[in-house]
């Protein structure tokens, strides 16, 4: 008679955690991180976003296999990565007023850590290089480029005047090109990989006139989860994907030809029975990203037929196929559509590791502050 196994998500002492609760599986997590070495062969160009997890004890795990360069969105993530022992950490943000003299302030706090930032405009390298000569230091910089994000950047064709500007200014030391296209997201690989291909191109044309302008082997830092696979396969350029450690709904349905395994999940609890239709669970809005439609925030993996019918704050209502299927205190495992900003909702997950909870991880750059 066969074995019969359980899904792989299920924990023995589930009951020993209330809900709802975030929860990370190492191995999984371990597996992530392995695959993404692997896809990009040397671990020097791999410079991953700290966006999605937040927490010390995932950065040690990269720091453990080998990765030293990473990449953050805010000062806290980037103290996080300090605190850690991370050599090398790029904020991916042109850093302005209280938030430039955090930086500096970062800089002089841990001199073992290689700080640098992105400009995209001389009115904020010019800010940069003054809050910088005040306290003597030399600020490495990487020219925002964009891509096609529409969000932060220099247009390609006015980076040459920008670093030209930049380059004359005391207190700053252009480094290199970023760029992110977190705009491409075809679910088609053909068509994903072209307009990566194009993305590139574009920096790729910046870096040709900047290294004639005399800017010497600048960097190119580049890409997200999505095309990943294809920067991968690109010498001189570093991948800075984020999602791929957690992996997401969203990312597991769109991107089937990556190997990254779902390492996230918000566990939740049926808490009362509405009608013969309808169930409510506690997960709410302060539980799970809601910037999604309705349809589209959490699907559960031990509950099909579930039509999340409404949710507010603490409650996510819940249409179903008959009453009889889900009782009071019926645990459900949800897997987040996004789930970056699902970790900054909680200030601790739990690890499980061999179908029981190890440990606790806190999501200590959830916060906007540590010390600076």
């Amino acid at each position: 008679m066969p074995v019969e196994t359980k899904p792989w998500y299920i924990i023995d002492d589930v009951n020993d955690i209330d809900s709802p609760a975030l929860v990370i599986y190492l191995e999984r997590v371990k597996h992530n991180i392995a695959l993404a070495i692997n896809m990009v062969g040397d671990v020097s160009r791999l410079r991953p976003h700290v966006k999605t997890h937040k927490s010390a004890q995932a950065t040690m795990l990269m720091l453990d296999a080998g990765i030293t360069k990473f990449k953050c969105a805010t000062i806290t993530e980037g103290e996080m990565l300090a605190l850690c022992g991370a050599p090398d950490v790029l904020l991916a943000y042109p850093p302005t007023g209280p938030k430039s003299r955090r930086l500096l302030a970062l800089i002089e706090k841990f001199p073992d850590t290689r700080f640098s930032c992105l400009i995209d405009s001389v009115v904020n390298a010019s800010q940069l290089a003054k809050e910088s000569t005040s306290r003597g230091i030399t600020l490495d910089v990487f020219i925002d480029i964009n891509i096609g994000m529409n969000r932060t950047g220099v247009k390609p064709d006015e980076a040459a005047k920008l670093f030209l500007a930049s380059s004359e200014l005391v207190g700053l030391n252009i480094v290199g090109l970023h760029g992110y296209d977190g705009h491409i997201n075809d679910t088609d690989i053909t068509i994903r990989g072209q307009k990566a291909d194009e993305a590139f191109g574009k920096l790729e044309k910046v870096q040709e006139q900047l290294e004639s302008l005399g800017l010497l082997q600048p960097v190119i830092v580049l890409g997200g989860s999505p095309t990943f696979p294809m920067h991968a396969a690109r010498s001189g350029v570093e991948c800075s994907p984020g999602t791929f450690v957690y992996w997401d709904k969203s990312y597991s349905d769109s991107f089937t030809d990556m190997g990254f395994l779902s390492a996230a999940l918000v566990i939740s609890r049926v808490i009362s029975n509405v009608n013969e239709k309808t169930t409510c669970v506690d997960l709410g809005h302060k539980s799970v990203a809601a910037e999604n439609p309705l349809n589209r925030r959490v699907h559960f993996l031990n509950a099909v037929g579930l039509v999340p019918i409404g949710q507010s704050e603490e409650h996510l209502v819940l249409e179903t196929p008959g009453l009889d299927e889900y009782m009071v205190g019926d645990v459900l495992y949800g897997m987040p559509f996004h789930v970056c900003p699902t970790c900054a909702l909680y200030d601790t997950a739990y690890v499980i590791e061999n179908v029981r909870m190890k440990e606790q991880w806190q999501m200590t750059a959830r916060d906007r502050k540590l010390s600076v």
